[in-house]
C-alpha cells in the first residue's frame, strides 16, 4: 500500500513543501485515499495512502509520535502480535494501524526492529532526538525504495518518477546499469539503476543518514541455502512446507480490513493460493483472470485451467479478454507506471488486469516467487546438468547477451568491462549454499526476482491503487524451502514440493499441465503494428540523438526480428528489450534536467 517520499538537507537548506508536493503528485496513484506532508527545518516527509488496515484517520501519514516521524509503504503481517508485545512493555497506541507498530517497535528495539517485522515494507523514520534518518526495506525488496544523493542533501521516494519530478537529478545513463539492463533481462541489482543520479536500497538492508551527510548501510538479513543439522525425510519436508505455506497465506488474509482477492493465472501457484484460502476458511473468494488474442504459435489465455479452479471452489470469478487492438494504445501507459524499464511481456497484462481488479478489491494475492523458490523454470535442470565453472553453467542459459554482443549492442562511449559476469560469479560463490542449484535459487530469490517479477507486479498493481501480496515470498517459508534437498525441487519436472502439496487441493489437470508463462503473444512474436511500433521508437529522432544503441545492431534486429539469434536464452525478444528501454527513457526522462 501507499507511496512515500522525503528529503533531508545538511547544507543549511530547509526542506520545502513545494518539492514534497512535486514528488507526492507522482505517487498519488499508489495511494488514492489520503495524503500528507510534514516539514521541520532540514527534514521533510510526504505520503500517499491506500487505506487497508485501520481505515480511519488514525492511519494518516506522515505519522508523528513525539520525536519520531514516519512514512511507510507496505504491510506488517504480524503487527497484531507485535502490538500486544509492545503494550506489554508499556507502549500506548492511538490507532489500530501497522504503521504505529513500526514507530513503537523502533522506539523499543531501535535498528533491530527490522528483524521482527514479517511482511513487505519500505519506510523512513526521522529521529529528532538522534538527528538521523533511517530508511529500511523488506527482505525480498517487495516494496521499492529509491534515493538520490544531491549536492548537500538526499531525496527518497517509492518510484523514480517522484525523484525526477523534484528536479536536480543526474539523468545520464549509468553504464553499469546499462550492462545489467541488457544482459540480465532488465534486472539491475541494487544499488544501481539505469540513471547515474538515482540509487535504490538493497533488500534486507537499512540505511542511516546523519545530519552531516554521512551514510551508513547494513544488511540485517541474509538467506542460507544449506541442509539442516537434523535430517528430515521427504514426508517431513512436505508437511513442514505445507504448514508454512498455509501460514503465509493466512497471514496475508488476516492483515486486512478490506476484502482480499486472487490473481488467478491458471498456473499451479495462483491455483494453490485459492485452495489454501479455502483451507483457511475464507468465504466468497474473489478471483480474477485475463487473456489475450492467440498467436499461431501460442494461445493467449489459460482460461481452460483457471476455469477448473473456479468450478472446484465456486469463487466469485471475473474474466477479462483484451483484444490486440487495445494492447498497443495502452502500452505507453504501462511504461509510464514503470519505476525502471521492465521487459517482461506480461507487464502490460498486469497493468490492464489491475485496472479492472481495482474496481472490485483493494488487495490481491499473487503467485510471484514460487518458480524461483521451488525450482520451476526450465533452465534450472539445464544448469544443474551442465559442467564447468559456476559462470559457465549459468550464463549461457540465462544471460540475454554475451559481453561481446553487449559491446556490439550499445554505443562505444558506454563500453565497460563485463560487470554482469563479475557480479553473478561473486554471488554464486558466496558461502552458505550446499550445491550449485542452492546457489542459483538463492540468487534468484534474493536478487533476480526483486527487479523482475516482484517489481513488475508492484508497479503495475499500485498504478491502480491495488496492493499485491506474495505469500510464496514469506521469509519463513523461503528459509525453510531453501534448506530442502535439491531433489525436492527438480523432480517431477520442477516444483516437486508444491506439486505434491497441491495434489488433492488443486485439480490434477492444473498440476500435470506443462509449465506455462503469462501469455502475451503480441509482444513475444513481433509482427504487424507491434513491429512498426518498435521500429518507429528505435529509428525516431530522439533515439538517434541519444545514440544509446549501435545503429548497425538495431538494423540487424529489425531486418529479422523472429530469427533465432533475435531471441534471448529464455525466449525474450531482443528487439522488444531495446525498444522498451528507449521508450521508457523518452517518456520518463527526456526533458527533465
Amino acid at each position: 500500500m501507499c507511496g512515500l517520499c522525503g528529503e533531508l538537507w545538511w547544507n543549511g537548506q530547509n526542506a520545502t513543501e513545494q518539492s514534497l508536493r512535486a514528488m507526492q503528485c507522482q505517487l498519488e496513484r499508489r495511494g488514492p485515499d489520503d495524503g500528507g506532508v510534514w516539514t521541520q527545518n532540514q527534514i521533510g516527509l510526504g505520503h500517499r495512502r491506500l487505506a487497508i488496515i485501520d481505515l480511519s484517520a488514525g492511519g494518516h501519514q506522515p505519522m508523528i509520535d513525539d520525536e519520531l516521524s514516519l512514512v511507510f509503504n507496505g504491510c506488517i503481517y504480524n503487527y497484531k502480535k507485535l502490538r500486544e508485545e509492545l503494550i506489554g512493555f508499556g507502549h500506548q497506541f492511538q490507532s489500530h494501524s501497522d504503521t504505529e507498530v513500526i514507530l513503537k517497535a523502533y522506539r523499543q528495539w531501535g535498528l533491530e526492529c527490522t528483524k521482527r517485522f514479517e511482511g513487505m515494507f519500505a519506510f523512513a523514520i526521522w529521529d529528532d532526538h538522534q538527528e538521523q534518518l533511517l530508511m529500511a526495506r523488506d527482505r525480498f525488496g517487495i516494496k521499492p525504495l529509491y534515493y538520490a544523493p544531491m549536492e548537500g542533501g538526499v531525496r527518497f521516494a517509492s518510484n523514480t518518477q517522484a525523484l525526477l519530478a523534484a528536479g536536480g537529478i543526474d539523468t545520464e545513463i549509468d553504464p553499469i546499469g546499462l550492462h545489467f539492463q541488457l544482459t540480465l533481462h532488465a534486472v539491475i541489482p541494487a544499488p544501481h539503476t539505469i540513471l547515474k543520479g538515482i540509487k535504490k536500497l538493497e533488500p534486507g538492508h537499512w540505511l542511516i543518514v546523519n545530519p552531516d551527510g554521512q551514510m551508513f548501510k547494513k544488511q540485517y538479513w541474509s538467506l542460507n541455502a544449506q541442509r539442516p543439522a537434523k535430517p528430515m525425510d521427504h514426508q517431513a519436508w512436505l508437511s513442514a512446507t505445507h504448514e508454512a505455506l498455509k501460514q503465509a497465506v493466512y497471514k496475508r488474509l488476516d492483515a486486512a480490513d478490506v476484502p482480499v482477492g486472487v490473481l488467478l493465472s491458471g498456473g499451479l501457484d495462483s491455483s494453490l493460493i485459492v485452495g489454501l484460502l479455502a483451507e483457511a476458511g475464507a468465504q466468497d473468494i474473489r478471483t480474477f483472470s485475463i487473456g489475450f488474442e492467440d498467436a499461431p504459435e501460442e494461445k493467449g489465455s489459460e482460461f481452460e485451467y483457471s476455469d477448473l479452479v473456479v468450478e472446484q471452489y465456486q469463487t466469485k470469478h471475473h474474466k477479462y479478454i483484451v483484444p490486440n487492438d487495445e494492447v498497443l494504445p495502452r502500452l505507453p501507459q504501462a511504461i509510464d507506471a514503470m519505476s525502471e524499464p521492465m521487459v517482461g511481456q506480461d507487464a502490460v497484462a498486469f497493468y490492464l488486469l489491475s485496472e479492472q481488479v481495482s474496481q472490485d478489491v483493494k488487495v490481491v494475492m499473487s503467485g510471484q516467487g514460487a518458480d524461483e523458490v521451488f525450482g520451476g523454470y526450465f533452465w534450472y535442470p539445464q544448469m544443474a546438468a551442465a559442467q564447468g565453472s559456476v559462470l559457465e553453467r549459468f550464463a549461457p542459459r540465462y544471460f540475454d547477451r554475451s559481453h561481446a554482443e553487449w559491446l556490439e549492442t550499445v554505443d562505444a562511449r558506454f563500453h565497460i568491462e563485463d560487470v554482469t559476469s563479475l557480479y553473478i560469479e561473486d554471488r554464486l560463490t558466496e558461502p552458505g549454499a550446499d550445491t550449485f542449484l542452492d546457489q542459483v535459487l538463492r540468487l534468484d530469490a534474493t536478487t533476480l526476482i526483486v527487479d523482475d517479477p516482484v517489481k513488475r507486479v508492484d508497479n503495475m498493481t499500485m498504478a491502480w491503487g491495488l496492493e499485491a501480496r506474495v505469500p510464496f515470498l514469506d521469509h519463513s517459508l523461503v528459509e525453510l524451502v531453501m534448506s530442502a534437498p535439491p531433489e525436492l525441487k527438480l523432480e517431477d519436472g520442477g516444483k516437486t514440493l508444491l506439486k505434491r502439496i497441491a495434489r488433492g487441493i488443486v485439480p490434477d489437470a492444473v498440476i500435470d499441465r506443462p509449465k506455462g508463462y503469462f501469455p502475451m503473444p503480441a509482444l513475444k512474436y513481433v509482427r504487424g503494428e507491434f513491429y512498426e511500433f518498435m521500429k518507429s521508437i528505435l529509428t525516431s529522432e530522439r533515439a538517434r540523438e541519444r545514440r544509446l544503441f549501435n545503429p548497425a545492431y538495431i538494423e540487424k534486429l529489425l531486418a529479422n526480428p523472429e530469427a533465432e539469434e533475435s531471441f534471448t536464452a529464455i525466449k525474450g525478444s531482443k528487439l522488444w528489450h531495446c525498444a522498451l528501454l528507449e521508450l521508457w527513457l523518452q517518456r520518463n526522462v527526456d526533458g527533465i534536467r
